[in-house]
């Protein structure tokens, strides 16, 4: 896996630094750093269920049911369509380690600083 950047690979980075940014603030301005390492929190959980998902179907894990039609489709694809899916699972594994590298950022700064200003430890 390897990163080229390109001026739409900025534009989404600036985007990303400013949205992550304006809503943290927001976060420490409603509830304080707990807030900021709860929003850590929140994108590392769906970065990681989207992850664990990658391929499969989206739905509730109980449906046993649509598990098994997934699977079946899969088992019927042909050889090029598996190495498509394979691909777009891969390309989506930089943004997903993107989010995943945010909310590790935002866990450790929220609870961090909310253990050394707002408890005083």
């Amino acid at each position: 896996m390897h990163l080229r950047f390109r001026t739409p690979h900025l534009v989404y980075l600036i985007l990303l630094v400013v949205s992550v940014g304006a809503t943290s603030y927001v976060a420490y301005q409603v509830v304080g750093f707990v807030g900021v390492g709860v929003l850590g929190l929140i994108i590392g959980v769906i970065a990681l269920t989207v992850e664990l998902q990658a391929g499969g179907p989206d739905g509730f894990y109980n449906a046993t049911n649509l598990y098994a039609q997934h699977m079946a489709v899969v088992e019927r694809m042909s050889a090029a369509e598996r190495a498509e899916r394979r691909a777009e699972i891969e390309a989506a594994a930089s943004p997903l380690l993107v989010a995943k590298i945010v909310s590790a950022g935002l866990i450790v700064v929220g609870f961090v600083l909310f253990f050394v200003f707002q408890l005083g430890a």
